[in-house]
């Protein structure tokens, strides 16, 4: 029995890196819609 190891290039890995840290980036300044989030400090409710 033997185990696979895959190489994985630098550049894939700091492709992976940046896709990360650019939806993080995306996710603070338009939060995802979460119908059940409470609203947070200085959000109005949005019932009409």
């Amino acid at each position: 029995m033997s185990d696979v190891v895959r190489f994985v290039p630098k550049s894939e890995l700091e492709r992976a890196r940046l896709i990360r840290e650019a939806r993080a980036i995306y996710d603070s300044i338009f939060p995802p819609a979460d119908a059940n989030r409470a609203p947070q400090g200085g959000e109005e409710s949005a019932k009409t």
